[in-house]
């Protein structure tokens, strides 16, 4: 049974799964990687979702304000040997009920076309591709998706 405990970017399981993500990112992104490290640090974040397995932290997730009425997901992350059992999806939804409640009305995300599994997921979860914005507007490695909630 897979538990889903909200926490703040302090959360030490939180940045352990941080840790794998950015390794794995490393190599996926490649020359790119400082680019897109420096959008993703975790310091700042408070809405964060771990999700647990028989204890074991097992992924995550997190959502930022972008603006008035809108979240930008961040740091979603499943180690391969847990992927495929619906653990995104739970952290997502998740994420996705928290932005709700916070009143934010859509959900905002960028990921690498090096990401497919990630893009599934999205496209999976009623995401939609939408133009490149902020940082990521021009960026041809990126692709950007919105969800109405």
């Amino acid at each position: 049974m897979i538990i889903i405990k909200r926490r703040a970017s302090e959360d030490t399981d939180f940045q352990n799964l941080v840790r794998e993500l950015d390794k794995d990112l490393a190599i996926r992104d490649g020359d790119e990687h400082e680019f897109f490290h420096q959008f993703n640090t975790i310091d700042m974040l408070r809405h964060v979702a771990v999700a647990y397995k028989n204890g074991i932290p097992v992924g995550c997730g997190a959502i930022k304000f972008y603006d008035d009425i809108t979240m930008e997901v961040k740091r979603m992350f499943v180690p391969a040997e847990h992927r495929g059992s619906g653990i995104a999806i739970a952290v997502l939804q998740e994420l996705e009920q928290w932005a709700k409640e916070l009143g934010s009305a859509r959900c905002i995300l960028e990921t690498g076309v090096k990401m497919p599994e990630a893009i599934g997921l999205y496209k999976k979860s009623g995401y939609k591709v939408i133009s490149n914005y902020g940082q990521y507007a021009g960026v041809k490695s990126s692709v950007c998706f919105e969800k109405s909630l």
